[in-house]
């Protein structure tokens, strides 16, 4: 039977090397005065150093030294120079295979070592067994085996076993997982999830793709596009509860899954896995889709506010001319007034020679019309979007269960109006502030005219879904903003935590440090000695920064450059790759094994980088084609793992010896 791998080279160095790191040594490999009564008990040096590494190693890894295992020189110095001795003493313990199996009995009876075996190995594959379905990676489940072997003294088996163990149980809990979905699931919910892998529609695509396929549109059709598929997700009743117990990144694992499957692919899947991967599907979508609906109305929204501001704009721009004129014709009006009166003259005279009466009703006119254009707002033309918005908004206000706080519920009234059509209900404006400038144009609207009130609404819903006052149950960006905030309890339990729990604390605390900044502020002002600063006039002037940047670093800059060796792109990633193995970072979608292409797995990354495509990404190299380079990007490239590897290089970065001069690193 061939090996199961789960972890690559770098990950079995980790968990199983000894360490170098004089921290890591100082804390495991620092011998007890007891150690060292066990270890002087043994005659010659190379048996008292063969023992103490034999100990050291039990402790941590917590394996066996394997034979002809060379041990590295850093622990070999850092342990003989505790006992006196030098590491070239231990080349003579290795020559004796019975002395070395004698120093593991006494340990094991000095320190009650256990061997993997027996009861202690079944207890140890049942925990595994329970451990493995919050498990979030291969190596995460590996590293708490090695973890809780360490602290129960029980010694490590070998690392193909471990391996082997760890794949058995996350086997074992991926089935666990999609039983236990599955057996939620009634039988006619079951027929009804088959059949998306077979039922074609607009004569194309199955049902699985056709739900599969939402985006957040930007008009009407797009949101009436997506509330087709929300409704058919609601007609399938399949309940959130479904999902209930179940650890999130393992949803999440199914999910994206089914996002990578087509719909022959999971025809051939075996049925509790199939009926897994649709059912969390169509839970995780149906929120989805909902986030997508709120996405699409907050956009048409915006547009319907630009459109509005543009028109008003262009009103606005259109009587800059008339206005100019009817000015004018004033100022002329007003000086032959003033003129005439100067004179004696008769007003009335004066009027009919300046312009004349009648000119002076349109002029009047005019400036009213001139004063409404200029005085008016984009609010004045939101108006024109009721229809846009009639096309989707009540049936969207029927699909979507809205919860709502109590400060919404005016609101929550008011889009009932509109979701039932209630035509003879009336149009409360409870849901606005009281200094809202809606109530002005609400006010000159005709009483049977209830369009702006409408666009009120949806405008009004739009804020409501920003600030949390309206939400959604089981959305991911919707949802109610107190599931995003730490328990109480929880926050006091953390004892690193400096915020005071009590807003008047922490209120008192600023303005106390405010009163006092502002007296150190008073008196350098007096005293003319604001640092970098002064008082002038009343008002505070900062000085200009000046350069800190030398004249030559310029130059210095170009220099560096230049005596920077040429590298390809590709050879560059793969050294980089070879020094802190990012791409372990992009495991299979479902296995959880790093992708052993690794130059497929690269080129992949550096088409995503340069947002060159996988089309012409393939065109350009001699290595891959466009389907394998499709296959690794659809299994292996997500966003959680390009951020697990961004976390990679990140780190490397840190602990280079220049990070010392970075801010935020050290």
């Amino acid at each position: 039977m061939p090996r199961r791998s789960i972890l690559t080279e770098r990950q079995r160095a980790a968990l199983f090397d000894l360490p170098t790191d004089e921290t890591l040594m100082l804390r495991h490999y620092t011998l007890a005065d007891d150690d060292l009564q066990h270890i002087n008990e043994r005659r010659r040096p190379e048996n008292k150093i063969g023992f103490a590494l034999q100990l050291c190693a039990l402790r941590y890894p917590g394996r066996l030294l394997s034979s002809g295992e060379v041990i590295p020189q850093k622990v070999l110095r850092f342990i003989a120079a505790q006992l006196g001795l030098t590491g070239d003493d231990v080349l003579l313990y290795a020559a004796r295979r019975q002395t070395r199996q004698q120093h593991l009995h006494a340990l094991r009876q000095i320190y009650g070592f256990k061997m993997f075996s027996g009861q202690g190995a079944r207890s140890l594959k049942a925990w595994l067994e329970n451990e493995a379905e919050t498990a979030r990676s291969n190596e995460d489940l590996a590293r708490r085996f090695v973890e809780v072997c360490r602290r129960s003294q029980v010694i490590l088996p070998g690392i193909s076993v471990i391996e082997r163990l760890c794949a058995d149980a996350l086997v074992s809990a991926e089935r666990q997982t999609e039983s236990r979905i599955t057996n939620r699931i009634d039988d006619g919910t079951k027929e009804r999830l088959d059949a998306l892998l077979t039922e074609i529609v607009d004569g194309n695509v199955t049902r699985f793709i056709w739900l599969r396929r939402f985006e957040a549109g930007s008009n009407s059709a797009g949101a009436s596009r997506l509330l087709d598929r929300l409704e058919f997700l609601q007609e399938l009743d399949l309940s959130p509860d479904t999902l209930a117990d179940v650890p999130p990144h393992r949803i999440t694992r199914l999910r994206r899954q089914g996002e990578r499957y087509f719909a022959d692919g999971l025809r051939d899947i075996t049925g509790d896995r199939r009926l897994a991967i649709l059912a969390v599907c169509m839970v995780e979508w149906k929120a989805a889709v909902a986030d997508a609906v709120i996405e699409t109305h907050d956009r048409i929204v915006g547009k319907t506010w630009r459109d509005a501001k543009r028109l008003s704009d262009a009103r606005i721009a259109d009587a800059r001319s008339s206005l100019r004129e009817t000015l004018r014709s004033f100022k002329d009006l007003g000086a032959a007034l003033l003129e005439a009166k100067a004179d004696g003259v008769s007003l009335d005279a004066a009027v009919e020679v300046a312009c004349g009466w009648s000119h002076l009703e349109r002029m009047v006119t005019t400036a009213a019309e001139l004063t409404d254009t200029m005085a008016a707002d984009a609010l004045s033309h939101v108006v024109h979007g009721y229809h846009r918005f009639r096309r989707y908004t009540p049936r969207m206000l029927r699909a979507l269960d809205i919860c709502a706080a109590p400060v919404a519920v005016p609101l929550m009234q008011a889009t009932k109006v509109i979701a039932q059509d209630q035509t003879d209900a009336p149009r409360q404006v409870g849901f606005l502030r009281r200094t809202s400038k809606w109530h002005r144009h609400l006010n000159a609207q005709d009483p049977g005219d209830n369009r702006l009130w409408e666009v009120a609404v949806m405008f009004q819903v739009r804020e409501a879904f920003r600030s949390g006052d309206i939400w959604l149950p089981h959305s991911r960006r919707y949802a109610d903003l107190k599931q995003a905030l730490v328990p109480i309890e929880t926050a006091k339990a953390c004892p690193r935590l400096t915020m005071p729990f009590e807003p008047e604390i922490w209120l008192d605390d600023r303005k106390a440090r405010l009163a006092e900044g502002m007296k150190r502020l008073s008196k350098a002002a007096r005293a003319g000695a604001i640092p970098g600063g002064s008082i002038e006039n009343g008002v505070l002037k900062v000085d200009r920064l000046t350069a800190a940047i030398p004249a030559d670093a310029d130059g210095m800059v170009l220099d560096l450059y230049g005596r920077l060796p040429a590298v390809r792109i590709t050879d560059l990633l793969q050294e980089v790759d070879d020094d802190i193995g990012f791409t372990e970072a992009f495991t299979h979608l479902r296995t959880g094994v790093p992708c052993k292409d690794r130059i497929g797995l690269l080129n992949v990354l550096l088409a995503e980088g340069l947002n060159l495509g996988l089309s012409k990404m393939a065109e350009a190299t001699s290595s891959h084609d466009y389907f394998q380079l499709s296959r690794l990007s659809r299994w292996h490239v997500e966003s959680d793992a390009i951020n697990r590897a961004l976390a990679k290089v990140i780190e490397a970065q840190a602990n280079l010896p220049m990070a010392q001069f970075w801010c935020g690193f050290r």
